[in-house]
């Protein structure tokens, strides 16, 4: 197998993959719409938004679809984001210290938490893992992975565990989710293997695991911080995330300004920004809001006390 071309920049595909689901489901936009007012209320809440007091786990699957052996990455690799994630969501990530003074207050513990599948949809034991060869050299935004017919691999219940499919993307693709009220049979997250977990087939500058915590942030309905355009028309429906005029790329210095919105500019630090990964470090209060109202809303049963 030739060696994969890293991509030089973020480019997610959630924007995409959403225009096209929501073409062949109708009804998604109509749920999408239902938990905005919810999202609102609950934003609107202040810091009782930021419960429950104990952490929520979601169970998590990882499929792993490969071509050729080297797309197999290990277990320790899955590993490794796993341990990422938990500590992005929890805030519990060493480089918060690096957040602009500014808005070191905004810095928030979703009280989230995230485990491999103990238990496989039959009641038996399981690593949460699973492994499948196909005869796709790449995969795209149409969900293909997501079903055996296609080439890829069937999700485990949708209402009990987040699927994560992991594979080779094409086109530059780092990753993309699916923003919850969608199809139950293409609900999860796709990313791209060399910007999985820390270690393994994982390169620069997209080895920090942060592609996974971008990806479930849409899973959980947020936006990038522009929102759906790069016009400072848009914004991402969060009050405490400045408007940005679009994304910003590599590790930019702060401020950066745009949309009017100086001194501070844009979060850009943010973990829905494109930045690389070692130049995103939070999630807001405000965010962590509109994540609650979907785990209390349309994705209820994912997660357990």
């Amino acid at each position: 197998m030739e060696e994969q071309t890293v991509p030089a920049r973020r480019q997610c595909g959630a924007a995409a993959a959403y225009y096209l689901s929501v073409e062949a489901h109708p009804g998604f936009r109509d749920r999408q719409r239902e938990l905005e007012a919810a999202s609102a209320q609950r934003m609107s809440l202040g810091i009782a938004a930021l419960a429950p007091d104990a952490p929520i786990t979601i169970p998590i699957v990882v499929h792993v679809v490969y071509n050729e052996n080297s797309e197999n990455i290990s277990d320790d690799q899955i590993e490794s984001q796993i341990t990422v994630l938990n500590q992005d969501f929890g805030a519990d990530n060493a480089d918060t210290a690096h957040v602009p003074a500014v808005w070191q207050g905004l810095v928030t513990d979703t009280n989230i938490r995230f485990a491999l599948a103990s238990e496989d949809p039959a009641g038996g034991t399981t690593t949460g893992i699973t492994r499948t060869s196909t005869n796709r050299a790449t995969f795209g935004v149409d969900d293909s992975v997501k079903a055996a017919d296609t080439g890829g691999v069937d999700p485990w219940s949708t209402d009990r565990y987040l699927n994560m499919w992991v594979c080779t993307l094409s086109g530059g693709l780092l990753g993309y989710a699916q923003f919850p009220g969608g199809p139950s049979e293409t609900d999860g997250v796709v990313i791209r293997n060399t910007a999985f977990g820390t270690t393994g087939t994982a390169a620069a500058p997209f080895n920090g695991g942060r592609t996974a915590t971008h990806e479930v942030g849409h899973f959980l309905n947020l936006y990038h911080i522009w929102g759906l355009y790069d016009d400072c028309t848009g914004g991402d429906r969060v009050s405490d995330t400045p408007n940005a005029a679009g994304p910003n790329y590599g590790e930019p210095n702060f401020p950066h300004v745009s949309c009017n919105n100086g001194p501070n500019g844009d979060m850009y630090m943010n973990y829905m920004d494109y930045v690389d990964d070692r130049a995103m470090f939070m999630f807001t209060a405000q965010q962590v809001a509109r994540m609650m109202a979907t785990l209390e809303g349309p994705r209820s049963a994912l997660g357990q006390s």
